[in-house]
């Protein structure tokens, strides 16, 4: 399988270990045959989406054609605001992309069919788009996003945790929590691969969701899928050969 990662480093870092944990496997040779292409060079998505930056499209594009051509079979972007581009990278490949935002809500609603609203932190260009507020909606989950200025606050966080500035990131993301869960928030979606770092499993004593870890798990279902199905073939052949 193939990463197409580096937005950033340290959240392709965590997907991969969460892939890893993920895997079934008692053995190195049961894991998944992996390529991480971390392209730190890709122009940020959010800026992007709101119109004050370049296009990270050709760049994504280039990042899928490597993975094609060393082999990738299945392909998997853990950033969110990347998915606001998901269509363009799909028609640049053959191989299958993951979607992390359909992982996302699929496993959210099968893990808490209870509930009925989150919250999202995620990045301005993920909010902006609508990606997982229309997905929710679609499963009949109400999501909450935070108001301008806590939406900014969620911005300097994912900053701060690009540079490394952890305890700081934690500290700015308080009054956004604070305001979701007060608003009726039963879940909050850490929907910027950065969030999880600094998040954890739980925040102002409120649930917190991991979408990479949700990617990680279907990429494995899907990539130990299509080991099987090449082992089918193969027996098919063998047999039909003898």
């Amino acid at each position: 399988m193939g990463v197409l990662g580096g937005m950033g480093p340290a959240a392709t870092a965590d997907f991969f270990a969460k892939l890893v944990r993920a895997t079934p496997a008692a053995t190195d040779q049961e894991h998944l045959a992996t390529l991480v292409w971390s392209d730190p060079s890709i122009p940020d998505r959010t800026d992007a989406l709101l119109g004050t930056g370049p296009s990270p499209v050709p760049r994504l594009v280039e990042g899928v054609h490597l993975l094609d051509r060393a082999g990738a079979t299945l392909i998997a972007i853990p950033c969110s605001t990347a998915h606001a581009f998901l269509p363009e990278l799909r028609r640049a490949t053959a191989r299958p992309v993951v979607s992390m935002v359909e992982a996302t809500v699929q496993r959210l609603r099968a893990a808490h069919p209870q509930v009925t609203t989150v919250g999202l932190l995620a990045t301005t260009g993920t909010v902006t788009t609508g990606l997982y507020q229309r997905s929710f909606r679609w499963s009949g989950i109400d999501c909450l996003v935070p108001a301008p200025p806590q939406q900014e606050r969620v911005m300097q966080a994912v900053r701060q945790v690009k540079a490394g500035n952890m305890q700081t990131a934690s500290r700015t993301l308080g009054p956004p929590v604070a305001a979701l869960t007060g608003s009726g928030a039963q879940i909050l979606v850490a929907a910027c691969t950065e969030l999880p770092l600094v998040l954890g499993s739980r925040a102002a004593g409120c649930d917190v969701f991991d979408p990479t870890k949700a990617l990680a798990e279907d990429v494995v279902v899907l990539a130990r899928r299509q080991q099987q199905n090449n082992l089918d073939k193969e027996s098919t052949w063998t047999s039909a050969s003898a």
